[in-house]
């Protein structure tokens, strides 16, 4: 039985960012008091961990900084001990809206053979700054890679941007692109972990994109992205992921794929964002209707300008990962790691806010509080946890709880209600008493009984 649960917290009107306060001892229960109940004999998903995305204008902003500021980023994000923790990332194959220009890495028309492929265009920032992250992390990172367009002359609209599709003469072509990417990367030391088919396959944008159907992306996995992952040797090492996109048509498109068997067996699971409403029961209903496949949310940021009231985006961010976690979601992943102080660059100006955003010309970094709220999880969920029961007799407790491979056991709660809440954290016959003060996250630590 824990003698006692370390407290983190960050709360709004205070100085509490990510602050240790005073334990909490764990005493008899206390009858009828709120509670969150904490049993750990049940288990759920494995967590493969959490991140964001290393895209080229974060790498432009990182290299336009000096070295103690960078140091500093780094050791935010990817120090297990005394940063975030970050070990599984996310990057685009050739450009995306976060890329300085549109680029792929054969811009010959007709390069079926990929005879002029090459990834020097990422030698030049993306590449440096990744493995400047795996030294900070001191582990190779999972990297997750997604395309967001075929290079233009495979497309039927003949640019990389504003949607378009893949011409079906291209398709063993573009499939091969992905085997090469993988290995062009892993040649610099970067193994590919994941690969999405494609960034947001419904969405026609201004900016990099291509769209398929679900019937289009399940052809394409099975007939021809599958079948060259195989033959290359990465069947089963690589892990392949569909959809990529919002929530509300997450289960719609896993449908198709899935019930295919020649399709779902390249396929480990679906990728999510979180741009048109929440949709959560969606998230459950997929790993429901299709238990063994996984679950991992790709993008996500807060788009424009900050809203008036800014604590709402770490809230944002908090109810996501928790909602997303209790849904079965394995892992989840921000989107850019870093921007200037625009939200850029973005070639298309689709500007974003990002948890640390720098102001170049004084070499200043801003730290929003979705840094914070992402870190009351990722710091203290590692890979290989598993989600245990949390069950809070409150609505305005949100919360979540894990095991550890150490066994130590990460209990988060949020409250984004004005008044603050007294509680006991109840687990194995025992109860603490704590509190959430109000717009509040907070994550208590304690080993397994």
């Amino acid at each position: 039985m824990p003698a006692a649960a370390s407290v983190f917290r960050t709360a709004r009107n205070t100085k509490d960012r990510l602050s240790e306060k005073e334990p909490i001892a764990f005493e008899s229960l206390i009858p009828d008091a709120p509670s969150i109940l904490v049993d750990s004999r049940h288990r759920f998903q494995t967590i493969e961990g959490f991140g964001g995305a290393f895209t080229e204008a974060a790498a432009d902003t990182f290299y336009a900084l000096s070295p103690e500021i960078r140091k500093e980023i780094l050791k935010a994000y990817f120090d297990p001990a005394a940063g975030n923790g970050y070990t599984l990332c996310r990057t685009h194959i050739g450009s995306c809206d976060f890329s300085l220009g549109n680029y792929a890495y054969t811009e010959v028309p007709g390069d079926v053979e990929l005879a002029h492929f090459s990834i020097d265009h990422d030698r030049r920032l993306l590449i440096p700054m990744i493995r400047e992250a795996s030294r900070a992390a001191g582990q190779t990172l999972k990297i997750l890679a997604s395309p967001w367009s075929p290079p233009a002359w495979m497309k039927t609209n003949g640019q990389m941007n504003r949607g378009g599709k893949l011409k079906p003469e291209y398709r063993e072509a573009w499939a091969r692109y992905y085997v090469r990417f993988a290995q062009e990367y892993a040649r610099e030391g970067l193994p590919i972990w994941g690969l999405t088919v494609q960034n947001e396959p419904a969405a026609v944008q201004t900016w990099d994109s291509c769209i398929y159907s679900a019937e289009e992306e399940r052809d394409f996995v099975r007939d021809y992205l599958g079948p060259a992952l195989e033959t290359a040797g990465f069947g089963g090492r690589i892990k392949l992921l569909v959809w990529d996109h919002n929530r509300d048509l997450l289960f719609e498109r896993a449908r198709v794929i899935y019930d295919d068997p020649q399709a779902a067996r390249h396929v480990w699971g679906a990728a999510f964002h979180w741009y048109v409403g929440d949709h959560f029961r969606n998230v459950l209903l997929t790993h429901d209707a299709y238990p063994e496949k996984q679950l991992l949310f790709s993008e996500g940021c807060v788009e424009g300008k900050s809203p008036a009231d800014e604590w709402e985006i770490g809230e944002r961010y908090g109810r996501s990962m928790l909602e997303d976690l209790n849904h079965w979601t394995a892992g989840w992943v921000d989107w850019n790691l870093l921007l200037d102080g625009r939200g850029g660059p973005n070639h298309k100006g689709n500007y974003c806010i990002a948890p640390l955003m720098a102001d170049i010309g004084k070499g200043t970094l801003h730290y929003h509080n979705s840094y914070h709220y992402i870190g009351h999880i990722s710091r203290f969920v590692r890979p290989g946890a598993r989600r245990i029961i949390s069950a809070s007799t409150l609505d305005e407790l949100e919360s979540t709880a894990f095991i550890n491979p150490d066994n130590r056991i990460a209990v988060v709660v949020m409250n984004r209600s004005e008044k603050a809440i007294s509680f006991s954290l109840k687990y194995d016959g025992q109860a603490a008493p704590a509190k959430s003060p109000p717009r509040s996250i907070t994550t208590f630590g304690f080993q397994a009984a």
